[in-house]
């Protein structure tokens, strides 16, 4: 059988900050024996027409829920078979069924096998439920699909799915409810062992503290190898200082830290009070920075104690502590999210299906907040990531001496920072789903 694999982008346009997606991979590893093609359209045109395709499978996300709409009514009007899965089709599986020969809710692993050998008796069913709670100790993955395609250069692991966190804007633990999940080290191990040597790594983990004694043997594994890595963790991490001192010690050059508010008030709302218990943000920066670890901020505006001061404050305390990368971001409330289901009931969602919109573009206000206009919101949003991405806020924050800090990532800080600036208005304003 020949299968087709489609990672949509947002609209029918070209990026620079593609990085490689997993999923696809594993979908390619669950299809032995089958023809795979694979495309991605951050990256690449997708075809007209798929004539030899017998089964289009394609990935949704909620931003790009529109576009892979429109290219499955496409492709089903010349007779092909699709099948969707991903975050939003488990979110919104009555939505996604309207555009879909079939559906897989959940994890792909389990399901997609049994769901090739119904599209080979013609006995495909409308929908396939994945586990969410199965081992990893099996962890398929094809990467010789993304071959030749200009991704970002480096590569990207995963260590475990889910988050023992619920924040109110996260969907991840809805997705994943059944606690959070972890490879065996080992088997990992393996799979850096056969990646490019000298190639950063970059973990998509949702949060690489799933506990004290998983990270310890997750960080014992990793020492050896002098691997260089990034990471997504939550601040309470910096709490111990021997597991930021097996951080550094295990190659951790990067560490995403979801700081989002300098508001006490509006943690609590989105339900990370907890990002307290680790101390100042500012001490917590500057213990990661000793240990030559860069830093990646992020910041979420609109909750109901923010106004326009808000957003000022912390651009500027991302600019004063030095932080490498940031990301300033409106506050998106989407299928799955409790924040969702509030807004929701409080009547304040301005477009309730705002990801299928034919008039919404990236960028603009989805919600009414209490502390400013939604122009006004999404204005600053906008504006605080254009002023800390400009030349001469790249130049003062990464251009400084720190001798724990290797070149290598002072290099890897400045190509981020670099493909930002030109992203950031690239994105902006443009049309889910066509050109823009």
């Amino acid at each position: 059988m020949n299968i087709v694999l489609l990672y949509p982008n947002m609209g029918d346009y070209r990026t620079k900050d593609a990085m490689t997606p997993l999923a696809m991979g594993i979908l390619a590893a669950l299809s032995p024996g089958h023809d795979i093609t694979f495309y991605d359209e951050r990256l690449e045109a997708l075809p007209q027409t798929l004539p030899n395709a017998d089964l289009i499978a394609i990935s949704v996300e909620t931003f790009t829920a529109r576009r892979s709409y429109l290219l499955a009514d496409r492709y089903r009007k010349q007779g092909k078979k699709v099948v969707m899965g991903g975050y939003h089709v488990t979110f919104m599986p009555e939505e996604a069924l309207q555009h879909a020969d079939s559906i897989v809710i959940g994890d792909a692993e389990g399901v997609w096998e049994q769901l090739l050998l119904d599209v080979d008796n013609e006995t495909l069913k409308e929908s396939y439920v994945g586990s969410r709670a199965r081992s990893l100790d099996n962890y398929p993955l094809d990467r010789s699909i993304f071959a030749g395609k200009r991704y970002a250069p480096l590569e990207l692991i995963q260590y475990s799915r889910g988050c023992r966190f619920a924040c109110d804007f996260c969907s991840i633990h809805a997705f994943y409810p059944d606690g959070v999940r972890t490879r065996p080290v080992e088997q990992l191990k393996k799979e850096i062992e056969r990646l490019p040597a000298g190639r950063f790594l970059a973990f998509v983990d949702d949060n690489l503290f799933v506990n004290r004694k998983k990270l310890d043997a997750l960080l014992t594994m990793l020492a050896p190898l002098k691997r260089r890595w990034g990471c997504q963790i939550s601040i309470d991490v910096a709490r111990n200082e021997e597991l930021l001192n097996k951080l550094a010690e295990a190659g951790c050059g990067f560490a995403l830290i979801g700081f989002e508010s300098l508001n006490p008030s509006n943690l609590r709302q989105m339900g990370k009070s907890w990002n307290n218990t680790a101390g100042d943000y500012q001490k917590v920066i500057n213990d990661l920075h000793t240990r030559g670890i860069g830093v990646y901020g992020t910041f979420i505006f609109g909750y109901d104690d923010d106004t326009p001061e808000t957003v000022q404050q912390c651009l500027k305390f991302a600019q004063q502590n030095h932080l490498e990368i940031a990301n300033f971001n409106l506050l998106i409330p989407t299928p799955g999210t409790a924040l969702y289901d509030r807004l929701k009931s409080e009547g304040r969602l301005l477009s309730p299906e705002w990801w299928i919109d034919a008039d919404y573009r990236y960028g603009d206000p989805i919600f009414q907040p209490k502390g400013m206009s939604p122009k006004q919101l999404t204005d600053l949003c906008f504006q605080a990531k254009t002023q800390f991405y400009s030349y001469s806020s790249i130049s003062q924050r990464l251009l400084r001496f720190n001798k724990k800090r290797s070149w290598k990532n002072v290099l890897i800080a400045l190509l981020a920072n670099l493909v930002s600036h030109k992203e950031i208005a690239r994105k902006q304003g443009k049309h889910l789903g066509e050109k823009g």
